[in-house]
């Protein structure tokens, strides 16, 4: 997600990378709704395999719809974030918000940013009823709705190279975390690293403490930090997610140097396919990128694919999951009354039957009731299938972190958690200065 396609693009290059249906609005622009005229505006994140069918919708919309005009801008993930928060304190933000709903929705709708949308999903019951229930979670806030769910369900799960596996006599992926940590050394001893990680990124640590807290102490870990319990970093569970953490980079979990490779390159992707680490925690989009770049790794059958491993010992349901339960569209307070008709409409459109083929072949499950009958016919059957289970079978569909809190405690977590694997911090520094932020 929240809900993560990348290049990698600066700031710079990136506002100068959208492509539109009729023209890009660029980084300067100070139109109201940050688009000219009538025409509503779009950012969203570049890179495979979400620009080209997020583009595509575009142009078919805007073919069909001659006078409703959208120009739409792509940008990579880091650079989308400082560019919205820019256009947001500016007053020219996009007439379209792209984001994961969440916590970060909820900062816009507290600061009057983003239009209520509950009557209109009443007006049009047909448009939300047909979506997953579960994707209006994160796009609900004190019981209204702020934000269109769009585009796929995104669980994390671990993928495998199958071939690494054999050369490390590892016959088939952990079921426990000891499991896990046992095999470790059997990687390592063939030169190939357990885990590829692009820890630069920071949002890519994190999923490894999302799991472990599940895993350790189930979703009431993670969630007492949501609802503002006071030192709720500093329970039990929690310290000992974290301590187990540090201990796995000890044992050499990740590949060396884990903490310099950037995730928005797709530069750990890339390790996993190219046979230098034998395994990825990652989005469920990870598939569409490694189909996209990885030449014939997937269609030679050497990609699989498991759910994370449970905790011996652990009260979490290891068939728990965290990621995105889609993406999110809301609609810009400031944006004008054509451009808001122009998003509304578009909302209509979104996920036809040519969309929902284009994220399935891409590796995407659509957020769409009944989805999974198209699976069955698509080459990447066994993908969408298990991602599907996943997601519809798993106890507990938490959001990532992240998105979950306030941005001024997603960033005091992320910098922290970049702290705690670079072993800089212990796990009881690491609660204290989390402990700060709760209801921040």
């Amino acid at each position: 997600m929240k809900r993560r396609n990348f290049l990698s693009l600066t700031a710079g290059t990136a506002a100068a990378a959208g492509l539109a249906a009729c023209g890009s609005s660029g980084p300067n622009d100070t139109s109201g709704g940050g688009a000219t005229g009538d025409a509503a505006s779009y950012w969203f994140l570049s890179g495979p395999p979400g620009e080209p069918i997020r583009t595509a919708a575009v142009e078919r919309f805007t073919k069909a719809n001659p006078d409703n005009q959208i120009k739409i801008t792509a940008i990579q993930n880091d650079a989308y974030k400082d560019k919205l928060k820019t256009a947001l304190g500016a007053g020219t933000a996009p007439s379209m918000i792209w984001g994961w709903g969440g916590g970060g929705l909820k900062s816009y709708v507290d600061a009057g940013q983003v239009d209520d949308l509950t009557d209109w999903f009443g007006q049009n019951a047909a448009v939300k009823d047909r979506l997953f229930p579960s994707s209006f979670g994160p796009a609900t806030i004190d019981g209204k709705i702020y934000a269109m769910p769009c585009e796929t369900v995104q669980p994390i799960i671990c993928l495998y190279n199958k071939d690494a596996f054999a050369k490390a006599g590892v016959s088939a992926p952990p079921q426990t975390w000891q499991e896990l940590m046992s095999i470790l050394p059997k990687f390592n001893d063939k030169g190939i690293a357990p885990f590829s990680l692009g820890g630069q990124s920071r949002w890519t640590n994190m999923m490894w403490l999302e799991f472990l807290f599940d895993r350790i102490g189930g979703p009431d870990v993670f969630n007492a930090a949501y609802n503002g319990t006071k030192d709720a970093w500093s329970a039990p569970a929690s310290i000992k997610g974290l301590t187990e953490i540090q201990n796995f980079i000890n044992a050499k979990g990740f590949i060396k140097g884990f903490s310099s490779i950037t995730a928005d390159s797709n530069a750990d992707q890339a390790l996993l396919y190219r046979g230098k680490a034998a395994m990825e925690l990652h989005g469920s989009w990870s598939y569409g990128i490694i189909k996209a770049e990885g030449g014939s790794f997937i269609k030679d059958g050497k990609l699989g694919f498991f759910n994370f491993p449970a905790y011996d010992g652990g009260t979490g349901d290891p068939t728990n999951t965290v990621g995105n339960a889609g993406q999110y569209l809301s609609i810009y307070a400031k944006a004008t009354a054509a451009q808001k008709e122009t998003a509304k409409k578009f909302f209509t459109s979104l996920l036809d039957d040519t969309e929902q083929q284009g994220w399935i072949d891409t590796g995407g499950v659509p957020i769409v009731q009944g989805s999974n009958s198209k699976l069955a016919s698509s080459p990447d059957a066994e993908f969408l299938n298990f991602i599907y289970d996943v997601a519809s079978k798993a106890g507990n569909f938490a959001q990532s972190w992240d998105q979950a809190l306030s941005p001024t405690a997603a960033e005091t977590l992320l910098d922290n958690i970049a702290k705690l694997f670079q072993l800089s911090i212990s796990p009881q520094q690491f609660a204290d200065n989390m402990n700060q932020v709760i209801g921040k």
